[in-house]
């Protein structure tokens, strides 16, 4: 029975290669901050292992991602070979409705205001 070693690749570099951030300098210092959860342990090395079946949770976008890694991969390639590399289990949510921002409700004209319209504009 050969048990061979499990292929395993630094965790900053395998956040780069699946494409989850766009610079490798970007994912170390995400988990540099302690923001990377491998296998529910909090992270704080980049050069941390990880290999196919360690789960990560890290927060990306005002989103919580949780994704299984199922390949280690050899290069940054294009969306759908980075999407090979991993498992999206982050659970499904409503999207949040976007809040719509009107005028300004003290000005209401177009360009500067004049020094009248500013000392009209105060809510003394």
């Amino acid at each position: 029975m050969t048990n061979a070693p499990r292929q395993t690749i630094r965790l900053d570099k395998w956040l780069w290669h699946a494409r989850f951030f766009k610079s490798r300098s970007l994912a170390a210092g995400v988990v540099s901050g302690g923001k990377v959860r491998v296998d529910g342990t909090p992270v704080s090395k980049p050069a941390r292992a990880v290999g196919a079946g360690d789960v990560l949770t890290f927060v990306q976008a005002d989103t919580a991602r949780v994704v299984k890694v199922l390949a280690c991969g050899e290069r940054r390639g294009p969306a759908p070979e980075a999407q090979a590399l991993y498992e999206d289990l982050t659970p499904a949510t409503k999207p949040r409705p976007v809040q719509a921002r009107g005028p300004n409700p003290r000005y209401e004209g177009g360009g500067r205001p004049t020094k009248k319209d500013r000392r009209d504009m105060r809510l003394d």
